[in-house]
């Protein structure tokens, strides 16, 4: 079925609801599943949300306001790992509300842009990618978003998955190899 219009309404829908599932998804897990990874150079979904959190201060927004200002200078490169430092030691009960809060933030501020359908063809100069389109930054926003959320189940479900015994079969989630 190919995709329907990109919708402005679905992307921040969709960014809106990314804290409660992650909230819902991870708060009440012991540590020993929060720093489960799925073997060497992959991240734990603590890891994740210490990403999710500084993509919040230092990606997605910084880049809408780039491509918003039409100056041409290419995006500033993101440091994937760089929340890793930032927020070592943070339980992740208050990453949590971090990234709810700085999300809820975000979100104000592309609501303030007032964007329309015209906003979605201004472009960006991303430092590998090359002449980027808002519209392609949003999508890639909320793709980051469920690819993130996919990469900790997915963690979770290989860690239990090692239990499951002859019904691993049933489980693709447990036959394709890990990727970094």
């Amino acid at each position: 079925m190919p995709p329907t219009a990109f919708s402005l309404s679905e992307v921040r829908q969709v960014l809106a609801h990314t804290p409660a599932s992650l909230d819902a998804l991870i708060r009440p897990l012991p540590e020993a599943l929060l720093s489960a990874t799925e073997g060497p150079g992959t991240w734990s979904p603590h890891q994740v949300l210490a990403h999710l959190v500084w993509g919040e201060v230092d990606d997605w927004m910084p880049r809408v306001r780039r491509v918003m200002s039409q100056t041409g200078e290419p995006f500033t490169p993101f440091d994937r790992e760089a929340g890793f430092a930032r927020y070592a030691g943070w339980p992740v009960g208050r990453l949590l509300d971090e990234f709810r809060d700085r999300r809820a933030a975000s979100l104000r501020e592309l609501d303030a842009f007032a964007l329309q359908p015209a906003s979605l063809r201004l472009t960006g100069r991303h430092p590998e990618f090359g002449s980027i389109t808002l519209e392609q930054l949003l999508a890639t926003w909320v793709t980051h978003d469920y690819a993130h959320l996919t990469q900790i189940a997915r963690v979770l479900t290989r860690h239990y998955g090692e239990w499951v015994g002859p019904w691993r079969a049933y489980f693709s989630a447990l036959r394709v190899p890990a990727q970094p």
